[in-house]
């Protein structure tokens, strides 16, 4: 049980960051929601401010707060806020992310530095400044959690030829995983990344591929629920991890995942970074070389 936790959250006014928040405030969480959406896109719904209503509505206590996590004051600020609302941060949940699926000659220099201000260095920058609050947390025996919502490191070139830009900058919210769960160890704070085996049906999905895209994906509910399930897990114990969503829920029994499909049959499309059977075979072959 999460009741009474603080979660400070990333990304939150909207899809995975919001499912996560949402999962949470059905225990009785605090949560903290970060976030740059103040006022509607005009194609991507939700706010900080709707999110935090559906927070509270589903049980939790919510605090909303603007913040370029670009920009290491507002990530202090918003920290602050967060401590001085509810005595602390039990857990950082770095959903936050940029997306650009193009190559090198599409992507400018200016992109490249987005990607990597806001997936990278806005992980470590949000780490860091909750760091003092976690190790709070551990002595309190709240049991604290990292979780980055990023891949496994999965070396295929396939997943760098085509956006080698976005793949490094997603891996480096990887390699944070993998250094700061033995950095923190020492604390008894858990570092784990979450991703998911198929795509998930967020509005960001359906602005890029549209409504066949979605079709093809499963809902945020499946890392929502997976999420939960890591952050109730041992801190000390559970740490270093690269989780894939449905494995996550299959080792608490879950046989059954036709609950989590947009569209309960159809065939699901894998998300980036996860090898298929194909994939697999030749890693065998090169093994056996």
């Amino acid at each position: 049980m999460l009741k009474g936790k603080t979660l400070l959250i990333t990304g939150a006014s909207r899809g995975i960051g919001l499912a996560i928040g949402l999962r949470a405030a059905r225990d009785g969480c605090n949560v903290s929601i970060l976030a740059k959406t103040t006022i509607p896109h005009p194609q991507l719904p939700g706010t900080i401010y709707t999110a935090a209503k559906e927070i509270e509505e589903a049980g939790g206590k919510a605090l909303p707060i603007p913040c370029d996590i670009r920009d290491e004051s507002q990530i202090q600020k918003a920290v602050a806020l967060t401590v001085e609302k509810f005595g602390g941060i039990d857990i950082c949940i770095n959903n936050a992310s940029a997306i650009w699926l193009k190559g090198t000659e599409e992507t400018s220099m200016k992109r490249y530095d987005l990607l990597n201000q806001i997936n990278t260095r806005g992980t470590y920058a949000v780490s860091q400044a909750c760091l003092p609050h976690l190790i709070n947390s551990a002595k309190l025996n709240r049991n604290p959690h990292i979780l980055n919502l990023s891949p496994p490191l999965n070396l295929n070139p396939k997943w760098f030829k085509n956006y080698v830009a976005y793949t490094i900058s997603k891996y480096g919210m990887s390699l944070c995983v993998l250094g700061h769960s033995e950095e923190f160890r020492q604390y008894g704070i858990a570092v784990n990344a979450l991703w998911p085996r198929t795509g998930i049906a967020t509005a960001a999905i359906s602005f890029i591929g549209g409504k066949e895209a979605v079709n093809s994906c499963r809902k945020v509910d499946i890392m929502s629920d997976s999420a939960y399930v890591i952050l109730n897990r041992d801190s000390k114990k559970c740490t270093g991890n690269f989780f894939i969503d449905d494995e996550v829920l299959r080792s608490e029994g879950v046989v059954d995942f036709s609950k989590y499909a947009v569209v309960p049959g159809a065939p699901l499309m894998t998300d980036a970074f996860i090898d298929d059977e194909e994939d697999n075979n030749n890693k065998n072959t090169r093994s056996k070389l």
